[in-house]
């Protein structure tokens, strides 16, 4: 099982990341991760992300803007 994160702008259009992820082998290292990262995946032009595990969409999106 491989976890993954999909960069989206706020429309879903997908981006490319400014941080290089890595597939995952567990859902809390893909989440630990984006609590890492989720500041310069913004300033670089990511809205929100989808967290998938191989095929299935696990949740999201999910905004990476400070509410």
């Amino acid at each position: 099982m491989a976890w993954t994160w999909r960069f989206e702008k706020s429309d879903g259009t997908e981006v490319a990341p400014s941080v290089e992820p890595e597939e995952f082998s567990t859902q809390g290292d893909a989440e630990s991760w984006i609590g890492e990262h989720w500041k310069s995946l913004c300033e670089g032009g990511a809205d929100q992300v989808v967290l998938s595990e191989d095929a299935t969409v696990i949740y999201g999106p999910m905004s990476l803007h400070a509410e």
